[in-house]
């Protein structure tokens, strides 16, 4: 009887240590949140005033952005007047030719995009920007474009978001 009651007792424990240390936390290290001053993010929509417009963009980048603050942090999104405030527009979007190949043509192609944001910290204003974030991505030449783009976008959205959560509620 005692080594029944042993082992049900050790599978007890087992199965609890084994739930209790099972599932997906995300920890912000390093974070300069102190969420018992920070509670709200006010993030304002990027209007796309980039010379050269790809439609899909603006809502990429906008949906991402708020996306990053929703899941990575327990700031609330509001609409306006947040403990944080960020906004800003998409200011760059362009191609640039690079290397030229033995025939006279390019041979690699750059995308190019930069946002501009407005971050101000209404609980610490020595913390507010305002500057440019950017990212870049080269493809072949001899590729179209068309075929490449959404794809160079996105990587590049994703890399500018996270430039953009590091600089204002992360400190890595």
């Amino acid at each position: 009887m005692k080594i029944k009651y042993l082992s049900l007792l050790f599978a007890t424990i087992t199965s609890y240590l084994i739930i209790s240390s099972c599932g997906i936390s995300y920890k912000l290290n390093n974070a300069k949140l102190d969420y018992s001053i920070y509670k709200t993010i006010a993030i304002g929509d990027f209007q796309n005033r980039a010379a050269l417009v790809y439609p899909p963009l603006y809502q990429e980048f906008n949906d991402k952005l708020k996306n990053a603050y929703a899941n990575q942090t327990r700031l609330q999104i509001v609409p306006q007047n947040g403990d944080y405030n960020i906004e800003g527009a998409i200011v760059g979007y362009s191609l640039q030719q690079l290397a030229v190949g033995s025939d006279g043509f390019s041979a690699q192609t750059r995308l190019i995009m930069s946002v501009n944001v407005r971050f101000s910290n209404t609980k610490n204003s020595q913390e507010d920007f305002d500057r440019n974030f950017s990212a870049q991505k080269e493809f072949p030449a001899s590729t179209s474009f068309e075929s490449v783009q959404a794809q160079l976008v996105t990587e590049m959205v994703d890399e500018i978001v996270d430039q953009i959560f590091n600089a204002t509620v992360a400190s890595w």
